[in-house]
């Protein structure tokens, strides 16, 4: 019996070591892990290519109510964004020149209503979500960020526009195995 623990401790701990020697190869890499149902599982690596509409982008939240209260509700993660956010993963749909209207209804650029981007009006938990409202043609330095594939994701839909310096990357899908 000894002799089992003592293997499947060494296991447990070789293991731990791998998994922590390929997260730091990750990042010195830069390559992202996403795990959230808001872009396909998988792999995605730090490109250097211009923002435009239908990239992934890597972005720090703003400090504000709406990320306070998206990270007390595990929304999002701990990380070293201000704030002590971590990084979010969404897709580029709208940048300078662009009319956006966001409502209840959803989400709509140029006059064309995104798929999936109806606001919820609580999480999954019975929550209440916040309303976002806006009408406006967006400026050089604003960007529409959010998720196509989960019309459950915490994205523009609840918290606004992103500023161009909130922006750290552009990323593109290394290998994905969800949607």
């Amino acid at each position: 019996m000894k002799r089992t623990i003592k293997i499947l401790a060494i296991a447990v701990l070789i293991i731990s070591a791998i998994v922590f020697v390929l997260s730091i190869g990750f990042q010195i890499s830069g390559i992202y892990i996403n795990t959230t149902p808001s872009l396909p599982v998988g792999f995605y690596q730090v490109v250097d290519e211009p923002i435009v509409k239908g990239v992934y982008v890597a972005f720090c939240p703003p400090k504000n109510e709406v990320f306070d209260m998206a990270i007390n509700r595990h929304y999002l993660n701990p990380g070293d964004c201000p704030g002590g956010y971590g990084l979010l993963l969404k897709r580029v749909f709208a940048l300078s020149g662009d009319t956006v209207f966001i409502d209840q209804a959803g989400i709509f650029v140029n006059g064309e209503h995104l798929p999936k981007s109806a606001q919820l009006k609580i999480d999954a938990d019975g929550q209440p979500l916040p309303q976002y409202r806006l009408q406006a043609v967006l400026d050089d330095s604003e960007y529409l960020l959010l998720s196509d594939l989960n019309p459950q994701s915490f994205d523009a839909r609840y918290f606004g526009l992103i500023a161009r310096d909130q922006i750290r990357q552009v990323v593109r899908p290394v290998f994905t195995w969800s949607h």
